[in-house]
Parts: structure tokens; C-alpha cells; sequence
């Protein structure tokens, strides 16, 4: 059976963007009437729509094929409804037409099997005719599947390929800026829209981008003496896994090979500039830490780069972390900075996004590090601690959290949209990998929905992304609440991209 539902504002929002969404309208496909292969149509729960669901058998490889129409190609909204009434996450491989569009997409335990969620996923559809294929890819099957939904009402305008067309036809990759920490930040987060859309367009601007600084011969004008510096480095990564050519390599062996002199602190943390002697920034660890492990895993050099990643972590949390889970923004070895505690070095604020940054290195060091390496468990102690704080200091009026974390009473405080993103995407991903309960996705979701208030189209057809702050040196509360609030910052858009694309793939 298959029901059309009215269009969506945002269906018509979306088509001032480059990519058109390929279904102006939502309709439903019942997955009873799906092509099925090692699984059975089922009515013994309720709940359910149509005249019953799928249940798959407990073994890789069941899948439910769905034949959907599209009256125009382009990216769209596929949402599964479906209940699991495990504990356990019964993920699917989502094809269409063939090709692999979602790994392993989410579909997480509901609690009982009369419950019913959703899980969404953007892939691109061709004009007509298409097969959209969900296969389980573990041993305990798929989970039972009530229906897809196909269009607008499955998840409205691709805001993550809104964001990157608006931010291409901005600047064209001459003009996005020189190399820097929040270009390296914004087009890693295109690149994982790349990853999800597969357009070349995409791909080709980080390369032209890139390729400005790094010549033939993997030269790069850079002398690597701040952290900041080193981020743009995971691009280089991606750059060599998707040409093959060598000169990405050289010029990321330039940066491994900077680590080996770089100044540190007494106990081995990485200065955060030679300019920015004998202090520890939260920032500094995404700046370097996901570059590292990326690196380690792509050119054979892990067990380096997984242990200074993770001792990086806990060299920084060791002087940062307090007993409420948060970071202080920073902290002085030689207590000579005027904001840095006398006795123990650390700053007085425990600002949003430095508090983003160190979650996010956090998540991305987990993603590589082996399930039996010493620092893992730490690693997500660390998490689960964090998440815990989110959940304590989130704005329940908004969803989203505040400049300066823990002082959201006072007036003069507000939300902030980059800290946001960070920490949705982090307790979205944390309850994905199973580090929290999956009690927290309440939080994520209205992260999520807090920063999607926070997005819109101008009259130019352009995205805008607001409230976020511009770059930031460690200070008093006064300085952080004052900073400038810009719209389109590269922190909030790169922070954004990274959120949205974790928050499509898991459902949200």
C-alpha cells in the first residue's frame, strides 16, 4: 500500500538550493509488500501500519527490497520505521539501485517490539524507477520493519548539502582562505557529505583547495609550529586514500615528523604553539589527535600514533577535567598567564567550544583505537563523564548550550551554535557505539533541533548558520560572552556538517 502525504514547506525551501530534493512530496511504502528474501510478514505486535511488518530472520544477509518512483533525480529523505525490542543495535547496509548509499545505517533498540522509531538516511535517487535495498549485516538479523517513507516527509531540505552548495558558490576553493584550522575543520565536514552523496564536485573543491598548498612534489609551505596548523593534515590523509598520489603523504610525513621535535610540557603534553610556551589548550587535541590516528591507520605507523593520540588525551584531561566532567579551557605550566590559576594552572571558564573540541578528538581517537588498547577504556570514561554534563547544563528552553556552560542563568550568557553541533554529534555518536545509555538520544534530538532552529535560507537562496562564535584566546567570563556572535563562521559550519551528517545516518 502506498500513501501520499501533502508536501512540506520545506520541500518547496529546498529547491532553491543547487541539489533539488528527487521527491517534492512524501510517500510511504509498506514494507509488507517489499520484496523480501530470509525474513517473513508478520501482525503479532502492535503498533504497526499497513497490514503488518517484516521480521527478519537472525542471520546476515535478509533484506527488504522496496521499488519506489522518483519524478526527478536528486538527493531525498529515506526513513525506515521499524522496531528492535533488544538492547542490542541491528544494523543495515542501505543499497540503492545497486550501490552501497548507507553502512551499517543504525537502527537501535526501541525497548519493546510494540514500539515503534525512525532511522534516516539521505541517498541520491535517479528519475524513475529505483530499488532500495535494506540488508541486515549481523547474525541477529534486521530489526522489524514497518514501512519507508520516500520524500520530504522523511526528512525535508538536505540542510548538509544546502551548507556546502551555499558555501561553494561563496567562495570558490581559491578564495576560501589560507591554510588554516576552520577551512581544514568546514571541508572535512563537506567531505563527509562527499561520503554520504558521492558528488564529484564536492570532492574536487577540497582537492583544489588543498592543492593550492601542496605542489607536485607534496611540498607544503608550512612549518607546523602550532597545533592549529596540523587539522588540515586529515585532509591530506583523504586526499592520498582517494587519488593514490604521493605527494599527500609527503607533505602529511611533515607534520608526523614536526611531532618528533615539537615542544611539550613536563609531562609530554604538545605545547599549543611554540608561540604559546608551556600551555595547554583544549582545542590543541582535535587539532592534532584524529590527524594522528587517521595518519597512523593509512601509512602503517598505529601503534605511534594511537599511543601519543591517547596519552595526548589524558595528559590534557589529567590538568583540564573537573569533577563536574567539563575542561577548563586551558591550562599554564608556568603559571604566567594572567588568567591562569596561581596554584593550579588552569583557566577560570569552562568555555563551550573547547569543551567541543577536546569531546570530538575524544570520539574520533575511539574510532581507531583497538578494542584492547590500555587508554580505551579511560577514553570513554571520559565520554560518559562528558555526556552526563551535557545533560546537566543543556538549555531546555532551546535544546542547544551556552558560551560559558555552566553559568546559563546569567543574562548576559547565550547559546552558542558550533559548542552545539559538537555536542550533539558527540552524544549522538556516543549512544551509537554504546559508551552511554541510549536514554541519552533525547538529548541529542533536541541538540539537533536546536541548531536546526539556528538554520535558515536567505533571500539570496543561500544558507545562513547564526550565533557562533568567532575565534577565541583563553580568558574571564566577560571576554567569552562578548565575543563577537557571526553568522556562517567556518567553526559553526564545519561543526554543523559533522553534526548533520552523523544525526542523518543514526536517524537523529
Amino acid at each position: 500500500m502506498r500513501r501520499a502525504a501533502l508536501p512540506l514547506l520545506a520541500a518547496l525551501v529546498a529547491s532553491v538550493v543547487t541539489a533539488a530534493p528527487a521527491a517534492a512530496t512524501a510517500t510511504a511504502y509498506e514494507a509488507e509488500n517489499a520484496t523480501i528474501s530470509l525474513g517473513v510478514v508478520e501482525a503479532n505486535h502492535t503498533g504497526f501500519t499497513g497490514t503488518g511488518f517484516v521480521n527478519y530472520d537472525n542471520m546476515v544477509g535478509g533484506y527488504v527490497e522496496f521499488t519506489v518512483e522518483a519524478a526527478v533525480s536528486g538527493t531525498t529523505a529515506l526513513t525506515f520505521r521499524y522496531s528492535n525490542g533488544t538492547t542490542t543495535n541491528r544494523p543495515m547496509d542501505v543499497s540503492v539501485n545497486g550501490a552501497l548509499a548507507a553502512d551499517e545505517l543504525a537502527f537501535t533498540g526501541t525497548s519493546t517490539w510494540d514500539t515503534w522509531r525512525t532511522a534516516s538516511v539521505q541517498v541520491p535517487l535517479n528519475a524513475g524507477t529505483n530499488k532500495i535495498r535494506a540488508t541486515a549485516t549481523t547474525g541477529n538479523g534486521g530489526p522489524n520493519l514497518d514501512s519507508l517513507t520516500v520524500g520530504a516527509g522523511g526528512g525535508g531540505t538536505d540542510w548538509s548539502v544546502a551548507v556546502v552548495e551555499s558555501t561553494m558558490r561563496r567562495y570558490p576553493p581559491d578564495t576560501l582562505g589560507g591554510w588554516s584550522y576552520t577551512r581544514g575543520l568546514y571541508l572535512y565536514g563537506q567531505y563527509l557529505v562527499y561520503q554520504r552523496t558521492h558528488d564529484p564536485r564536492y570532492l574536487r573543491y577540497i582537492k583544489d583547495w588543498v592543492d593550492r598548498f601542496v605542489d607536485s612534489s607534496g611540498n607544503i609551505s608550512q612549518s607546523f609550529n602550532n597545533l592549529d596548523s596540523m587539522l588540515s593534515g586529515r585532509l591530506l590523509v583523504i586526499l592520498h586514500a582517494e587519488t593514490g598520489q604521493s605527494r599527500y603523504k609527503i607533505a602529511a610525513d611533515r607534520i608526523r615528523t614536526r611531532l618528533n621535535t615539537y615542544p611539550r610540557t613536563s609531562d609530554k603534553g604538545f605545547w599549543h604553539a611554540t608561540s604559546r610556551e608551556n600551555q595547554l589548550w583544549a582545542d590543541g587535541v582535535f587539532m592534532v589527535s584524529p590527524f594522528l590516528v587517521e595518519y597512523g591507520q593509512r601509512f602503517g605507523d598505529s601503534t605511534y600514533a594511537n599511543n601519543e593520540a591517547s596519552n595526548q588525551l589524558v595528559t590534557y584531561a589529567n590538568h583540564l577535567r573537573q569533577s563536574t566532567g567539563l575542561l577548563r579551557h586551558a591550562y599554564d605550566e608556568a603559571r604566567a598567564q594572567t588568567w591562569a590559576d596561581p596554584v593550579t594552572g588552569v583557566a577560570p571558564e569552562y568555555w563551550c567550544r573547547a569543551i567541543g573540541w577536546f569531546s570530538m578528538a575524544t570520539i574520533d581517537v575511539l574510532e581507531h583505537l583497538p578494542a584492547d588498547h590500555p587508554r580505551r577504556a579511560q577514553l570513554v570514561t571520559y565520554i560518559r563523564d562528558l555526556v552526563s554534563a551535557y545533560a546537566r547544563y543543556q538549555d531546555p528552553a532551546t535544546g542547544r548550550w551556552f558560551q560559558v556552560v555552566d553559568k546559563g542563568s546569567r543574562s548576559d550568557n547565550w547559546t552558542e551554535t558550533s559548542c552545539s553541533s559538537m555536542f550533539t554529534f558527540v552524544a549522538s555518536r556516543a549512544v551509537e557505539r554504546g559508551y552511554v545509555d541510549a536514554g541519552y538520544r533525547a538529548l541529542a534530538s533536541s541538540g539537533y533541533q536546536g541548531v536546526l532552529a539556528k538554520v535558515s535560507l536567505g533571500g539570496d537562496g543561500l544558507t545562513n548558520i547564526a550565533d557562533i562564535s568567532i575565534g577565541t584566546n583563553v580568558g574571564d567570563y566577560s571576554y567569552y560572552v562578548n565575543r563577537t556572535r557571526a553568522t556562517n563562521d567556518f567553526h559553526g559550519l564545519g561543526a554543523f556538517l559533522i553534526m548533520n551528517e552523523q544525526l542523518l545516518r543514526t536517524g537523529g
